[in-house]
């Protein structure tokens, strides 16, 4: 398929009232976004199992091909992902299509792509970060991940980045939900800054999988 094959593709299904709701979500005026749907946009990337390098080599001139892009390289095995991975959260620039991309194949080789959770972690850049924890968060929310967690966690900039800041939020909301006691502990280490500890603790009292008396701890510990 050519390039411009895939924009027919892509215009061929806009939709308009989609794109201003999706513009809302967004937040984020520099993104181009066309409006189309995500079943139909996964749907596009199925077309391109066979054709990666051909697909990645085409403009990152809107939202939807980028988001193609990332939906076929994340059906690839583990070997294939690693050979593209860098250039994949290279391209990452909104929360949605982030948390979006969750190659599944890293679930069964967690070990070996930790190198690449620490490598994002340390990058000064709001959406390589939380990707490095989205993806903590999809996969290794388990008790033998919990330090390593902890870990990169302390390492995200969550006072300076927004998004890497409602991430880190989110995953420590999803360990206090699963390994209460040692979430606990982390947010009373005051390795996070006040705003997180306090979005954390908001986000698991959100959440029905906690008791109240739980609930009520964790009100008790707000910075």
């Amino acid at each position: 398929m050519q390039y411009r094959q895939l924009l027919q593709l892509i215009n061929e299904n806009v939709d308009p009232t989609y794109r201003e709701f999706q513009k809302r979500l967004l937040k984020n005026d520099s993104i181009n976004l066309l409006g189309v749907r995500i079943p139909v946009l996964r749907k596009i990337a199925k077309q391109f199992k066979d054709d990666i390098d051909n697909l990645l080599s085409f403009p990152n001139e809107n939202y939807e091909t980028v988001f193609i892009k990332l939906t076929a390289v994340s059906k690839l095995d583990y070997d294939g992902l690693i050979k593209y991975i860098d250039y994949c959260v290279s391209l990452i620039d909104n929360w949605a299509t982030c948390d979006c991309f969750a190659p599944k194949c890293i679930s069964k080789n967690k070990n070996q792509f930790l190198q690449y959770i620490k490598k994002y972690i340390n990058c000064d850049s709001e959406f390589c970060q939380r990707f490095a924890l989205t993806t903590l968060l999809h996969f290794y929310v388990e008790d033998e991940y919990l330090q390593t967690i902890f870990n990169v966690i302390e390492k995200a900039k969550t006072e300076k980045y927004y998004y890497v800041h409602m991430a880190a939020s989110w995953l420590i909301a999803e360990v206090l939900i699963k390994f209460f006691d040692s979430g606990v502990l982390f947010l009373r280490s005051g390795a996070v800054d006040a705003k997180t500890n306090n979005k954390s603790i908001q986000k698991a009292n959100e959440s029905f999988r906690l008791s109240k008396e739980q609930k009520n701890f964790l009100k008790e510990i707000k910075r």
